[in-house]
C-alpha cells in the first residue's frame, strides 16, 4: 500500500538570524520569517527581523541571558516538537550561526527524536562579523594564517572544563572567543598560565555590528582590568592576536558620521525599514517604535466604486505613496487590465508618491516641485485651467481640507477617494517602546502629523537631552501645536531628505 503523506505535515527551520546587523540576515530567511506560522526567537536576535512576520504568525520569545531564562532549553524543544507536530511551519531563530556554540545541534536532535520534519538555515556568526565591523580581519597574510574559535560559557553542569588552554595558548594565529565575557579574568589568566604573552593584543567588542557597538583594546594582561573598569558587560565577542593590531587603520564601522547615536523612527512597522537603512548607513543606532497603522477605509465599497470610475475623471491626484498602494491594490480587484484606467491624467505629491505610480508603469503628468498639498495648487495653474475639470482626490481619512477646497475655489469638481486610514499601533513586536522607556534615546523623527499624535499619545516619559526632526513644515507645526520643538526640519520633504537634515544637524 502507499504510504501518504498528511497534508498538514509540519516542519521547523532551525535558522540563523545572523549578528544583529539586519543587513546581514540571509534572504533566506527572511523568505521564511514572512512564511512561518510560529516564530521562536532569542534574546541575541535583532526583534525588527518580525516586521516581515504575517499578521497572524504566533511570535516566542525564548531568550536567555546570563541569570535570566525565559525559558529553559529543555522547554524550548519541548514548545518546538510541540508546534512543528501540530502541522504548523515553526522557524526557530537563533543568534548568528544554530551550530556554532547555538545549541542547534541539540534543538535538531529533540526533533529527530520526535520523527519531525527540519531543516538547518546558517547565519552569519558574530565570531566573524563583530571582528569585521570593528576593523580586525581575523586572518591576515601577514599575521594571521590560522583561526581558533572556541566557546567561554560551557556547560555548568561540568565538573572540569572541556577547553585546552595549553593547546590555546600554544596554538598559532588569531582566537575568537564567544561568551564568556563575565569570566575574562579567569580565561586570560589560565592563558597566560599555560605560557600565551602577557603583551598578546586582545578586544572585545560589544554588540557588534548594530548601532551600539563597542570595541575594547588591551593585552592578555590587563584586559580584565579594563573590562571592570569600563563595566562592560555581554554579549560581546573576544579577539586575541597580533591582527587586532590592523584596527587602528581599518577600524570603519565606528567612524561614521552618526555613531554612536541613538535615534527613534516613528513610522509604520511595514515602512520604517527605509529610514531606518538610511540612518543605518550613516551609522546610527536606530530602533523603530511605530506609532501608526495603515488599515483600509471605514467605507470600502464606496471607495471601491471611486476606483472603478476613475477613468470618467481628468485627473487623478495622489497624495502619498499609501494612497497609491491602496487606489491600486482595489483597482486591480476590480479590472485585470492596466488600459481601464482610460485616458486620465496622474498628479502625484512628492517623488516617492511619484516613484510609486511608476511601479505601476503609468506616467505622472504633473509633479510640484515642493512636496505639500499647496503647491498641487500652484503647478495646477501653472499646467492649465482646472475649471470643470472633474479630479478624484485619493487621500487618508483626517487629511487637511487646503488642496480639495482651493481646486474647488478654482472651479474644479472634487471628489475624494478616501483610501486608508491610520490608527494607533497598539504592539510593540520589535520592543522600541521598551528600550525607548529603558535607554531613552538622542533623537526621534516623524514623518506626519499622525505620528507625532500617536507618539504623545504613549504618554512614554522624554529624556533629558532629546532632540526632534521633522520631514517638513506639516508635521513641525503639529508638533509645535502639540508642545513639541522642532530641532531639525528636512528642507526636501522625504525620507531622505530626513536622513540628510538629521546628518547635516549633527555635522553640525
Amino acid at each position: 500500500m502507499k504510504k501518504t503523506t498528511p497534508k498538514n505535515q509540519g516542519i521547523c527551520h532551525l535558522a540563523g538570524a545572523g549578528p544583529g546587523d539586519l543587513g546581514l540576515v540571509t534572504l533566506r530567511v527572511k523568505e521564511l520569517v514572512e512564511q512561518a506560522e510560529v516564530i521562536v526567537y532569542d534574546y541575541l536576535c535583532n526583534p525588527e527581523i518580525l516586521r516581515w512576520a504575517r499578521a497572524d504568525a504566533e511570535i516566542i520569545y525564548a531568550g536567555k541571558k546570563a541569570g535570566a531564562h525565559t525559558l529553559r532549553q529543555e522547554e524550548i524543544e519541548d514548545r518546538l516538537v510541540e508546534k512543528t507536530r501540530a502541522g504548523k511551519r515553526v522557524l526557530r531563530l537563533k543568534g548568528g550561526d544554530p551550530f556554532l556554540f547555538g545549541r542547534g545541534g541539540e534543538e535538531a536532535e529533540a526533533l529527530v527524536k520526535a520523527k519531525l520534519k527540519f531543516e538547518i538555515v546558517p547565519g552569519v556568526s558574530s565570531a566573524l562579523a563583530a571582528p569585521a565591523y570593528a576593523g580586525i580581519p581575523v586572518t591576515h597574510r601577514d599575521h594571521a594564517a590560522q583561526l581558533t574559535i572556541f566557546t567561554g560559557h560551557e556547560d555548568p553542569a561540568k565538573t572540569e572544563s572541556a577547553l585546552d588552554f595549553a593547546q590555546l595558548a600554544a596554538t598559532p594565529g588569531t582566537k575568537v572567543m564567544l561568551m564568556g565575557v563575565e569570566r575574562i579574568g579567569a580565561i586570560t589568566a589560565k592563558l597566560q598560565e599555560h605560557g600565551a604573552p602577557k603583551a598578546l593584543p586582545v578586544a572585545l567588542v560589544r554588540w557588534g555590528t548594530t548601532g551600539r557597538q563597542q570595541t575594547l583594546r588591551g593585552t592578555l594582561g590587563d584586559i580584565a582590568a579594563k573590562v571592570e573598569a569600563a563595566g562592560f558587560k555581554a554579549p560581546a565577542v573576544a579577539v586575541f592576536g597580533d591582527v587586532v593590531g590592523l584596527r587602528e587603520k581599518l577600524n570603519w564601522f565606528e567612524t561614521r558620521p552618526l555613531f554612536g547615536k541613538r535615534i527613534v523612527v516613528t513610522r509604520t512597522r511595514q515602512q520604517a525599514g527605509v529610514l531606518s537603512g538610511a540612518l543605518r548607513a550613516l551609522g546610527a543606532d536606530v530602533f523603530e517604535l511605530p506609532t501608526i497603522r495603515i488599515e483600509p477605509p471605514k467605507e470600502l465599497f464606496e471607495f471601491g466604486q471611486l476606483v472603478q470610475d476613475a477613468h470618467t475623471y481628468d485627473w487623478l491626484v495622489f497624495t502619498s505613496p499609501n494612497g497609491v498602494t491602496a487606489f491600486f491594490e482595489m483597482f486591480y480587484k476590480i479590472f485585470n487590465d492596466a488600459r481601464e484606467i482610460g485616458g486620465v491624467r496622474i498628479a502625484a505629491i512628492g517623488p516617492a508618491t511619484a516613484a510609486r505610480v511608476r511601479e505601476f508603469h503609468l506616467h505622472v503628468d504633473l509633479q510640484p516641485e515642493e512636496y505639500v498639498a499647496e503647491s498641487v495648487v500652484k503647478a495646477f495653474q501653472k499646467e492649465c485651467t482646472v475649471e470643470n475639470l472633474r479630479i478624484l482626490l485619493v487621500r487618508p481619512e483626517q487629511a487637511r481640507d487646503v488642496l480639495p477646497l482651493a481646486l474647488t475655489k478654482l472651479g474644479a469638481i472634487v471628489d475624494e477617494a478616501i483610501a486608508y486610514r491610520t490608527v494607533p499601533e497598539t504592539e510593540d513586536v520589535s520592543g522600541g517602546i521598551a528600550r525607548f522607556r529603558e535607554e531613552g534615546a538622542d533623537l526621534i523623527t516623524f514623518t506626519s502629523s499622525s505620528t507625532v499624535e500617536n507618539f504623545l499619545a504613549l504618554k512614554l516619559p522624554l529624556p533629558a537631552g532629546l532632540k526632534t526632526a521633522s520631514i517638513g513644515p506639516i508635521t513641525s507645526q503639529t508638533m509645535r501645536d502639540l508642545g513639541l520643538a522642532v530641532d531639525v526640519e528636512a528642507k526636501e520633504f522625504d525620507i531622505p531628505g530626513l536622513a540628510t537634515a538629521v546628518r547635516g544637524f549633527y555635522g553640525a
